[in-house]
């Protein structure tokens, strides 16, 4: 009994310790991923339904894998919502390197077809866009990075199927 006792603060201590080296899985210090838009695939187009495949990359800038969960987003072609959704895909990107996903959209872009073809219809002039959102990153627990990035796609990378 006595050797049970003086056994109890040793396994006490393992337990603490043991739990602190778990808090890293949860909490770790890591500078927020980007976000790119970098490609976006018209499927099928007609009147009434637009189906594209947008191409994002996530660039990892620590020293540690980093793990993507899910994608909340809006993205904005000069002025026009081309779309908004979720997406979860699960996938890990390497330190100091970058990550592809295909985002899978249908829209209805009607309203604005008219101008949308006018924006695509010259090759010379990018096309700005506006990418909203977040970003759920992290293993176990997950932590929501915001996402609001503007760059240009060029009407090139417009490419039907």
């Amino acid at each position: 009994m006595i050797g049970a006792l003086r056994l109890l603060p040793t396994l006490c201590l393992l337990g603490l310790l043991s739990l602190s080296g778990c808090a890293s899985w949860f909490t770790t210090e890591q500078l927020d991923p980007e976000v790119h838009l970098v490609k976006v695939e018209v499927i099928k187009a007609n009147l009434l339904e637009q189906r594209f495949t947008l191409r994002l990359r996530v660039d990892n800038p620590n020293d540690s894998d980093l793990t993507v969960r899910r994608l909340i987003y809006r993205i904005y072609l000069d002025r026009f919502l081309l779309s908004d959704g979720e997406h979860e895909h699960w996938f890990t990107v390497t330190p100091h390197s970058s990550g592809y996903f295909n985002v899978p959209v249908r829209t209805n872009l009607w309203p604005q077809i008219r101008d949308v073809v006018k924006l695509l219809r010259k090759p010379e002039r990018p096309i700005p866009y506006r990418l909203e959102g977040e970003l759920e990153i992290g293993l176990f627990i997950g932590k929501d990075v915001h996402l609001k990035r503007n760059g240009v796609i060029i009407p090139g990378d417009f490419i039907p199927e």
